[in-house]
């Protein structure tokens, strides 16, 4: 599913790009371009360790958090634009809401009783084609614009979960699976995973034009992160309790209800599948307006 998108994304990114000729663009000057601000208001959904499966069927919609943002766009041609957004958004997962204790295949991740929650702040700057082209000005533009996107973000994230006395705790100082060990090294253990991370955008989504000024848009898109620590889970548990730094560690590390099928050095996560997020939603978009002049007469 993962790779089935992007390829279907990319084919259509650059079969636009293709579309868009050289002679297109000297054709769109400059006093064609326009600026456009937008606030966006989204469903945020995470695939990782602590759902099934890392696509669509394992979406859960009791784990739908929101998702806010503010962006800028500029149009260059008359298909390209640049757009530049700041997010907030927040992430969480569930063994109990997720797996089910009557099912044997999910029975294992039911009692592993793991969970999260995790804050992400996104900036990020993505290409957008427009399947419709406008060679006019901003007042032309077509009522419905589909289009599709793809860039680059960076974010910063701190997965949390909640201890035996109801408060949230930040789980990556407490290397959970051994990252904080002297000899992490040699007992298999990963390094302490980074709080600031790189994400690959990809989606599509279609504008409508309210009025002159003001077009509404649904959007969806992936985020292909670089990390299997969303979730804070990722490999096995630690060979022993020493390993971990602290009592708090010991506590937030294995929550099983069944040591005997999650005990020391079993498998805690899967670390072959790195971890993703999708943003899916609306934003109002509010074009700057340029100055349009007539054609004067003599």
């Amino acid at each position: 599913m993962k790779n089935f998108c992007s390829i279907a994304v990319l084919g259509v990114l650059f079969f636009s790009l293709v579309a868009t000729t050289d002679a297109d663009a000297q054709r769109f000057t400059r006093k064609k371009t326009y600026s456009s601000v937008g606030v966006h208001l989204n469903a945020m959904n995470y695939f990782g360790d602590i759902v099934p499966e890392a696509d669509f069927t394992s979406l859960r919609f009791k784990s739908t958090r929101p998702n806010i943002g503010v962006s800028y766009m500029r149009r260059f041609t008359p298909r390209i634009s640049v757009r530049a957004a700041l997010a907030w958004g927040r992430i969480t997962g569930d063994d109990a809401k997720s797996a089910s204790q009557n099912e044997a295949e999910n029975y294992p991740r039911f009692v592993r009783n793991l969970r999260f929650r995790n804050d992400i702040k996104e900036l990020s700057v993505v290409g957008t084609i427009d399947l419709f082209e406008n060679r006019g000005t901003y007042l032309k533009r077509p009522d419905w614009s589909p289009y599709a996107f793809a860039g680059v973000a960076v974010f910063a994230h701190n997965p949390k979960a909640e201890d035996n006395s109801g408060n949230f705790v930040a789980l990556q100082p407490l290397g959970t699976e051994g990252q904080l060990a002297a000899d992490r090294g040699a007992k298999g253990y990963e390094d302490q995973y980074s709080k600031v991370q790189i994400a690959i955008p990809f989606g599509a989504g279609v504008r409508y034009k309210l009025d002159r000024n003001w077009d509404l848009g649904f959007e969806i898109g992936w985020r292909k992160t670089f990390t299997d620590y969303l979730d804070d889970v990722s490999s096995n548990y630690v060979l022993s309790d020493a390993d971990l730094p602290s009592a708090k560690a010991v506590e937030m590390a294995n929550r099983s209800f069944d040591r005997s099928v999650h005990g020391p050095g079993q498998q805690r996560g899967d670390k072959t599948d790195q971890d993703w997020y999708i943003v899916t939603g609306f934003n109002l978009t509010y074009i700057l307006p340029t100055n349009v002049r007539s054609p004067k007469f003599r």
